[in-house]
């Protein structure tokens, strides 16, 4: 098998888009989620709190022409991967079309506002509102086709449409498909856009944050004072390159995948299984070649909700134990869904690199029913490590683990 290395990221969160300046925002002590004043008329969703990227504008990032099939998820998957190209210095290259360079992305749904189209023609048998791209904006695959279109690959397209693990499936199976020759580079991430069809999803299952009045600091993974998770917005993509084929060009890898590994509970659609959690985190490590005490950082899911921070931690400790440093970004971000994955995995990146890690925003006192680990807290930590872990979970019951390597 071929060793897989990352040459390079892009994203947008809603502390911005470049690392520098997100992690000046974290020492700072910022986070991303806001009041959203939009949903106020929204009277039946309790949650008016949302992780918005107000900086980007998607109707002007590029022209209409390039654009007419997509909506704001595409386009943020799109700039994402433009910038992952150009990192990579692989941004024009002729490897994109020569069949051995694909995409491995997916959301949680595509853009929504077509859906009110499809659902007045459905109601009132009018269709004025519908044309040609309205799907194309809507299924679930738009972001990695509308990137593979607008690039020009011709090779494989890889949709991982699975919640809140389609950014690191994204990934996995990018991983997996360079690893086996099926491809020599692959882009491979998520993204997600805000709306509040995403947010009443979790509203009815009452496991979003109601603390209203005090949106900054609503996301508290882990905490033993959460209410639930804030949904919020984002893209990221990682080019993901054969280490032959990036040395022989010349460019220099910011870490390389060693280990990957998704499986599913098998049991409940909305309640997290511990075992199975623990099954995947120790099928990555198998992967890799690695035990436990290889690892120095745990990026975590930690969603902020009830029963999914309980179970991961449990899940983590079974693993781990109390020994490996662990946080979670969504309470800087909220989550992020389809796109948490990916960010996670490019900040993680960027933190191995730099030597310095973000505490858990808003995690002052851990729930006592979570495990007993090595929460980042209160004030970032530094570290010099080789191996880190980012782990991921999705309604399912669909689990993965990541293991990258800084390089």
């Amino acid at each position: 098998m071929r060793r897989v290395v990352v040459t390079g990221v892009g994203g947008l969160t809603s502390l911005g888009s470049d690392w520098p300046d997100i992690r000046s925002k974290m020492e700072a002590g910022q986070t991303g989620t806001r009041h959203m004043h939009e949903w106020e008329r929204l009277t039946d969703l309790n949650t008016k709190i949302g992780g918005a990227i107000d900086w980007f504008d998607h109707a002007t990032a590029y022209n209409r022409k390039t654009t007419r099939s997509m909506g704001r998820v595409a386009v943020m998957a799109l700039k994402a991967a433009e910038t992952a190209l150009e990192e990579a210095g692989l941004k024009g290259s002729s490897v994109l079309q020569s069949g051995r360079a694909g995409v491995a992305c997916g959301s949680s749904f595509g853009a929504t506002e077509p859906v009110q189209d499809f659902a007045t023609f459905m109601a009132t048998g009018k269709a004025g509102g519908l044309n040609a791209t309205s799907y194309i904006r809507m299924m679930s695959h738009t972001a990695p086709v509308n990137i593979g279109i607008h690039l020009g690959l011709t090779g494989r397209i890889i949709t991982t449409s699975s919640a809140c693990t389609s950014g690191s499936q994204g990934i996995g199976y990018a991983y997996e498909a360079v690893r086996a020759d099926h491809a020599d580079v692959m882009l491979a991430g998520g993204a997600e856009q805000l709306c509040p069809t995403m947010a009443v999803v979790f509203d009815t299952l009452f496991a979003t944050s109601t603390r209203n009045d005090a949106p900054a600091t609503a996301s508290r993974p882990y905490d033993k004072s959460r209410d639930g998770l804030v949904v919020g917005e984002g893209a990221a993509i990682l080019v993901l390159e054969e280490f032959e084929h990036a040395r022989a060009r010349g460019a220099t890898p910011l870490a390389e995948i060693v280990g990957f590994a998704t499986n599913s509970d098998g049991a409940h659609i909305t309640q997290p299984k511990s075992e199975t959690q623990a099954i995947v985190m120790r099928a990555a490590l198998r992967q890799a070649d690695l035990s436990a005490a290889d690892i120095g950082f745990i990026s975590g899911h930690g969603t902020a909700t009830d029963t999914g921070d309980v179970a991961e931690s449990l899940a983590t400790a079974q693993v781990y134990g109390e020994q490996v440093p662990i946080h979670s970004l969504k309470g800087h971000f909220g989550h992020t869904l389809g796109a948490c994955g990916a960010i996670e995995a490019w900040l993680a990146i960027r933190m191995m690199r730099d030597g310095w890690f973000a505490p858990t925003a808003n995690l002052t006192e851990v729930d006592p029913r979570c495990a007993v680990l090595d929460y980042v807290m209160g004030a970032p930590r530094t570290l010099d490590i080789e191996y880190l872990v980012s782990n991921n979970f999705a309604f399912g019951g669909v689990n993965t683990s990541l293991v990258f390597r800084r390089i």
